[in-house]
């Protein structure tokens, strides 16, 4: 038998050993499974976070393409008119090269003339000299008749027009005066002529400058915006690229994170992995056998309406129930897509299949090959999407299988 000081022991010694083991649990680790959990829900929320910087990346990307797609409509309109403008720069610009080779032209004859305009005015002085020795001569030759015309006429160029006077001098001064008369006549004719013509020619050539100045002007104002615009065009590519670039980054990011996402939900479902899905008690049998990687539910911030099963690509694909396919083809972002009319309200769907194995409106059994297994549309492997929907509503498979 116990003594009196044990059994009076005995309480505290009881009451120290619930301590201890309250204490021990207490300091004990978290339950696998709650861990698990809580890494998992850990896991979604940055994945979710992850998807929504994805898609806010996308939208820009989306609007930062169609900006450069107008401005590069803007360069393309700009380059048209510029081009015709260009044309009609060198269509003015051939009229004034060629007026200004006739302007060239002119005035090198204008510059002819008046250097034999000079030359006839000192030929026309020479002459001068010598009908006044004539003069002279005729003066002292005591012919008063002849000295009165010349002092009656007003000037020399007066004198040379009086015939009498011409007729009483002799041949040869008269072919002097003559040819120096005529040619003082023609070469102030030609030089008035060819001055006026040098005249117009300097305005028609100021007129074609100013035609081509004003196009020349209008031109580059067109050259500037298109530069302005392909420079704005420029700086929205290389801010698309760097927005596609951290896209790109966190679709990595978000891959990864998935298929961890994958792996904890396998432990999680309790099994293996690599492991064959279980098969439930319900209505409906697995579509195929393989490891179960995504629940249904709210997943990256959207409903996931259905579950995931990864098989590899070609893995046949069973109905899970007889019925009638109401949906056989490309849908979206479920690539191919199957859905099965079970009747009640209630269906079936498949989605990412590589090969479809049945046509709308074919009735089908349970447990019959309908397709291949893939990875169409938006999908981030080989896998099965299985959705089960009531009235065309989704709801989660697993009350079903």
């Amino acid at each position: 038998m116990p003594t009196p000081a044990l059994r009076h022991a005995r309480p505290l010694l009881l009451l120290g050993l619930a301590a201890l083991v309250a204490v021990a649990v207490a300091l004990a680790p978290a339950a696998p499974v709650e861990a698990q959990q809580a890494k998992l829900d850990e896991l979604r929320g940055k994945i979710g976070s992850t998807q929504g910087r994805i898609d806010k990346r996308k939208s820009r990307e989306r609007v930062l393409t169609a900006d450069i797609q107008r401005q590069s409509a803007k360069v393309q309109g700009l380059q048209g008119r510029i081009s015709t403008l260009q044309s009609r720069q060198n269509a003015v610009q051939a009229d004034l090269d060629r007026s200004e080779a006739v302007l060239s032209t002119t005035q090198s004859d204008l510059r002819r003339e008046r250097a034999r305009l000079t030359r006839l005015r000192k030929q026309l002085t020479r002459a001068r000299e010598v009908l006044s020795a004539r003069l002279v001569e005729l003066y002292t030759a005591d012919r008063p008749s002849l000295v009165s015309i010349v002092l009656n006429s007003d000037g020399f160029a007066d004198l040379l027009e009086r015939g009498e006077f011409l007729r009483r001098i002799g041949r040869q001064d008269q072919r002097i005066v003559a040819a120096v008369r005529d040619a003082r006549t023609d070469a102030i004719a030609t030089e008035k002529r060819l001055a006026s013509l040098e005249s117009r020619q300097r305005a028609a050539a100021r007129r074609i400058e100013g035609r081509r100045d004003e196009i020349a002007q209008v031109k580059g104002g067109l050259v500037s915006a298109q530069q302005s615009y392909a420079a704005a065009r420029d700086r929205r590519k290389a801010l698309l690229k760097g927005v596609r670039s951290e896209r790109q980054h966190l679709e990595k990011d978000l891959a990864a994170m998935q298929r961890e996402e994958s792996k904890i939900q396998a432990k999680l479902s309790g099994m293996p992995s690599g492991g064959p899905v279980r098969q439930g008690g319900g209505r409906l049998a697995w579509p195929a056998n393989g490891q179960f990687t995504s629940p249904f539910g709210q997943r990256w911030g959207r409903l996931h309406a259905g579950i995931d099963i990864a098989v590899p690509t070609g893995t046949a694909v069973h109905a899970s129930e007889s019925g009638t396919v109401a949906i056989a083809g490309w849908v979206g972002g479920y690539g191919n897509y199957i859905c099965i009319n079970h009747g009640g309200g209630l269906s079936t769907c498949y989605a990412h299949n590589s090969r479809l194995g049945v046509s709308v409106g074919q009735k089908v059994s349970k447990g019959q090959v309908i397709a291949a297994s893939g990875n169409t549309g938006n999908s981030t492997g080989p896998h099965i999407h299985f959705e089960t929907r009531v009235g065309g509503v989704p709801r989660d498979p697993m009350g079903y299988l």
